[in-house]
């Protein structure tokens, strides 16, 4: 007869036996452990199994933020959660010891236009983007960025015909270092850094400086397939 599975035991998040120092020390503990195991970004639901009800789970961030402070690697809020990362001025010795370095992703000129197209107006159709960009947007352009994870289709637009729309992807905000769709850079910041510039901004039907910017669209992309 096999042995029979031991139960698992229920993680004990209230602590109530310990003072409260201790306590908060070992929620921080927990915490910090699951973002240094997780291979990802870990959202608010994963981390708050491990605290007590009434725990607050921002201060717990910042405390681990604060004892960080020191160190080659940042708590980071990313894409809606939370991710342990190395510090960038640390790059170069990450470089060194391991002899290689991740691929910069490299977009055209078309795919990034068409990308943050998308970020400011989304949902967004395909027809829609070409009247923006003033040129046709070619559905090897979406597959592109839709094979990148930057983009996914959005919910029918009430147009004639019901095509999909376009929404960014969470992936998007990660690779971007973005929380919220509400973090992107304004348009004078993107056409500093040599992303956009003037013309393809007014092309682009981007709300220049002064222009209403309050609907940026959903927070996330709607994780909806479609052709």
């Amino acid at each position: 007869m096999g042995r029979r599975r031991r139960a698992a035991t229920a993680l004990d998040t209230e602590l109530a036996e310990l003072p409260t120092e201790l306590r908060w020390r070992e929620w921080m503990a927990r915490v910090e452990a699951v973002l240094f195991a997780a291979p990802g970004i870990v959202d608010r639901e994963v981390l708050a199994r491990l605290v007590g009800r009434d725990c607050s789970l921002e201060l717990v961030i910042d405390d681990i933020r604060a004892a960080l402070r020191e160190r080659p690697y940042e708590l980071v809020t990313v894409a809606g959660g939370w991710q342990l990362r190395t510090r960038p001025r640390h790059a170069e010795a990450l470089h060194a010891a391991f002899g290689s370095e991740p691929a910069p992703v490299q977009l055209s000129e078309t795919e990034m236009l068409v990308l943050a197209s998308i970020a400011y107006h989304q949902p967004v159709t395909r027809g829609a983007l070409s009247e923006m960009i003033g040129k046709a947007v070619s559905r090897d352009t979406i597959a592109e960025l839709r094979a990148r994870d930057f983009i996914v289709a959005g919910p029918r637009s009430p147009q004639p015909g019901a095509p999909y729309t376009y929404v960014t992807t969470r992936a998007f905000l990660a690779h971007f270092g973005l929380d919220t769709l509400r973090d992107l850079p304004d348009i004078e910041a993107l056409e500093d850094a040599g992303l956009l510039d003037t013309v393809q901004l007014r092309a682009g039907g981007f709300p220049l400086p002064g222009d209403d910017e309050d609907d940026l669209g959903p927070e996330n992309g709607e994780d909806e397939e479609g052709d």
